[in-house]
């Protein structure tokens, strides 16, 4: 489609105007979530004695996991997880997401406060490291049977900076206390845990490094994609491609992905309505931005866990029907990985406070205006 000129130009100078404020990655994640807090608007009451900010040697501590939604019992009410998760997370929060799922708010059990969230959910459809570690594309209904995927594992803080407290979620991501649950929840046999980093392959460290022989780096992924628009940006962009369409969505409503390809067809109508109206110096401003947009982007470094199982390769292949435990089994009870885990906080606590840079403040997104830690 080409639009006229005149539309074609205001197009471009949203696109323009939007994206050229990124300088990095963390720009975007930064500026999108204080978007998204501004337009919804900052906590009334605060939410701040809800999480653990307690000065405790990690050796005190226990830990205690609350189920969300109705369908479990003594369980936290989605709305409350979302409202947390929001004041937490560096990401911008989906209320739904397709497929199934199982969430987690896990506490300090002597405090009773909050020290970070976690949602499962079903596996990505295709994976570079994956497949390279199988040897080939794996049959998706034999591995869904099999496998699950981490996608958010966020520590409050200061919880994540003062007691590892990212390595710990992941931890219990690959207990056989999640994956007990996972089984009857999802109504599977799993044996196969997958996540990605928030960083991609710019930076070499993760939340999920150093935790062998619980969780290891597979490699990155081979996929790239646009910074998306914020919300609003976006629906207002897209309601003007809409009347220009005859009325008519850019793409139909049905498909997947939606967001992402109606943002891709509403940049190439532009960048051909600008090409055929001559505009070559805003094209050129144009095409500059959008390509320094999608070079922020990142491959993302996947880890994944076998849950102590030694034979995943060949089951996940439908070379073999059961799961077998490998020598590594017994490491992966709750108990055993958070007393691995605390020795490891207690060397982290113990630096920190030796050095004065332990901290006592909670940071929430809603309520705050100078995040220090992205997550």
């Amino acid at each position: 489609m080409i639009i006229r000129e005149i539309d074609a130009l205001w197009a471009a100078d949203q696109f323009i105007d939007y994206f050229e404020k990124f300088k990095t990655i963390e720009d975007y994640i930064r500026i999108t979530k204080e978007a998204a807090v501004n337009e919804r608007g900052k906590s009334i009451v605060s939410l701040k004695d809800e999480f653990f900010n307690d000065d405790v040697h990690p050796e005190d501590m226990d830990f205690d996991v609350r189920f969300v939604g109705e369908r479990f019992q003594q369980s936290v009410p989605q709305a409350y997880y979302h409202e947390l998760l929001t004041a937490t997370s560096s990401a911008v929060i989906e209320k739904n997401i397709p497929g199934r799922e199982l969430r987690w708010i896990v506490y300090e059990k002597n405090s009773k406060k909050i020290i970070g969230f976690i949602r499962f959910g079903s596996p990505t459809i295709n994976s570079k490291p994956r497949n390279e570690w199988l040897g080939e594309t794996a049959n998706l209904s034999l591995f869904n049977r099999h496998a699950v995927m981490g996608f958010a594992i966020v520590p409050s803080q200061p919880f994540g900076y003062n007691y590892l407290g990212g390595k710990l979620l992941a931890l219990m991501c690959v207990s056989h206390f999640a994956r007990e649950h996972l089984n009857k929840v999802f109504d599977k046999d799993i044996g196969w845990f997958e996540t990605t980093s928030l960083y991609g392959s710019t930076t070499s460290a993760s939340q999920y490094d150093g935790l062998k022989p619980f969780i290891r780096y597979k490699g990155l992924t081979d996929s790239k994609f646009p910074l998306l628009l914020h919300d609003k940006v976006f629906h207002e962009l897209h309601n003007r491609f809409t009347y220009w369409n005859n009325n008519k969505p850019v793409t139909p409503s049905y498909v997947s992905s939606k967001k992402m390809k109606r943002q891709t067809k509403m940049i190439a109508w532009t960048r051909n309505s600008l090409r055929e109206h001559g505009q070559t110096e805003k094209l050129e401003k144009f095409n500059g931005v959008i390509k320094n947009a999608f070079n922020l982007t990142q491959q993302k470094r996947s880890y994944t866990s076998d849950y102590g199982y030694g034979n995943v390769r060949e089951v996940l292949l439908g070379k073999q029907d059961k799961l077998i435990p490998g020598p590594n089994w017994d490491k992966f009870y709750l108990d055993n990985i958070i007393s691995w885990w605390k020795r490891k906080a207690g060397k982290r606590y113990e630096k920190l406070k030796k050095e004065g840079r332990f901290r006592t403040e909670v940071e929430l997104w809603t309520e705050d205006d100078n995040i220090q830690i992205i997550r």
